[in-house]
Parts: structure tokens; C-alpha cells; sequence
């Protein structure tokens, strides 16, 4: 495996790229961040893929490169689509990018590319057994990885609880756009991993997002038999994790 990969995060409101040090997990070169053209067409959101990409000029010319995107991905294809244009729906998302970008890509699901960088720079890193890693953000993300091993694509934020898709309760945005105490959102937390524990049975849940960083406003809430700690990587994690699956899994 290659010691540098580029890892690019497509998100709903940014698109960001960096070439990553696969021995630390650190960017080698500051980040790029170009808005997500809107609306965030697969073909519109190449384009910016390609322009993050030239900003680097030639230090990422043979670098294998990694995307993340905010949809389940089967063979290249991209089947849902959250948060991002609904013309991703079963669309063959990593031939199309490759062919705007002229170079190969590798795709993955933007919250499995966070349980990687978890799992190899973070928080999951040297862990065995089951770890559910969740993403807590406009939706909730999830990653299963049991012994080192990704399960992709799981949708754990889409569990139904209380009459409720999980996300629609417990994300980030919810407790933000109902003006939620963090008493009030532990709450929907203690509900949600409860539901999560109780299903999985995991050695150890990790939650990321940018509200890991106030983790300590909500974590010591919850009463779980299951350890459960903050991600680390944060905001670096879909780039990092994006770049570490591209290095695995280019030829």
C-alpha cells in the first residue's frame, strides 16, 4: 500500500480535498474547500471534484484518490442519495467521475469513510470485536466494523424508533433547529444508542460529527453498558478515510 492517497469528502454544502500522510493520518498540504455547487448534480458536483483536484497541480499527479459521497454505494453505483441531488439515485457515480476527472477513483459512503479514519488514526484504532461508529450531523451516519473489517453501507440514522426515522429525533440539525437544551437532546441520544446497543450488542460505539466536539455536554448523559467516546478525527475524518480506502483498494 501506498504511504500518500487524496481523499476528497462530498458534502452538502462543501467539497473538500487533501493529499494524506496514510502513516500519521495527517494532510500533508492545507485543505481545499470549494462550495457544493447547488443544484449538486452528479455532473456539477464532478466538476468541482476536478476543480479541488487542480488546486494541487502536479504534487497529487499519481496519487490514488478516494471520494466520499452522502449515499450507499454498490459497485461503483450510487443507490440513495442524502442531502446531495436526488440524481444520484441509482446512478453510475464512480465511471462518471472518473471519466470528468480523467483518473481513477475510488467511492464509498462518507460515513463509512469516517469508521475508517476511526479505525485506523482514532478512536476505534486497535479495537476488536463490533464498533459501531456514528456520525451526528444534517442526518446520522453510521459504520459498522467488526475486527478491522468494514460492513458498508449500514443506515443506521434510518432505524425506525418511536414511530421515528432515528435521524428525525437525535441528528445534530434537529437539536439545533428545535432549540433543544443538551439535557433535552441526551435524551433523544440516551434513545437512540439504547435502540443501538440493544440491537448490536457492540464493544464500542464511537460518535463523530461536528457536535463531537462539544461531547461533553451529552456523552456523560447517557447510561449504556456499551463504552461509547468521541471521534477524534472530526472534521478531517471523510478525507482521511476516503484516502486510506483508495490506497486499499487501487491497483
Amino acid at each position: 500500500m501506498t504511504d500518500v492517497a487524496f481523499g476528497i469528502d462530498i458534502g452538502g454544502s462543501g467539497i473538500k480535498g487533501a493529499p494524506v500522510d496514510l502513516t500519521t493520518g495527517e494532510f500533508l498540504l492545507e485543505r481545499v474547500r470549494i462550495p457544493t455547487p447547488q443544484p449538486s448534480t452528479p455532473k456539477a458536483v464532478a466538476k468541482t471534484v476536478a476543480q479541488v483536484l487542480a488546486q494541487f497541480g502536479e504534487d497529487v499527479t499519481n496519487l490514488p484518490i478516494g471520494i466520499t459521497v452522502p449515499c450507499v454505494v454498490r459497485s461503483g453505483i450510487t443507490r440513495t442519495a442524502s442531502n446531495i441531488d436526488k440524481k444520484w439515485i441509482n446512478y453510475p457515480a464512480a465511471e462518471v467521475l472518473a471519466d470528468i476527472i480523467g483518473r481513477p477513483i475510488t467511492l464509498l459512503n462518507d460515513a463509512d469513510a469516517a469508521g475508517l479514519a476511526e479505525l485506523y488514526y482514532g478512536a476505534a484504532q486497535g479495537e476488536s470485536g463490533l464498533v459501531i461508529v456514528t456520525t451526528l450531523g444534517t442526518g446520522i451516519g453510521s459504520a459498522i466494523i467488526y475486527d478491522g473489517i468494514l460492513v458498508p453501507n449500514s443506515e443506521l440514522g434510518h432505524l425506525e424508533i418511536d414511530g421515528f426515522p432515528a435521524e428525525k429525533r437525535a441528528a445534530a440539525s434537529i437539536r439545533t433547529k428545535e432549540d433543544l437544551s443538551w439535557s433535552a437532546y441526551s435524551k433523544r441520544l440516551q434513545t437512540y444508542y439504547s435502540t443501538l446497543e440493544f440491537l448490536f450488542s457492540p464493544d464500542l460505539i464511537v460518535v463523530g460529527g461536528g457536535i463531537s466536539r462539544s461531547s461533553e455536554k451529552y456523552l456523560p448523559n447517557l447510561k449504556l453498558n456499551t463504552p461509547i467516546v468521541p471521534a477524534q478525527l472530526r472534521n478531517r475524518a471523510g478525507i482521511v478515510g476516503a484516502a486510506r480506502f483508495a490506497a486499499e483498494h487501487t491497483l
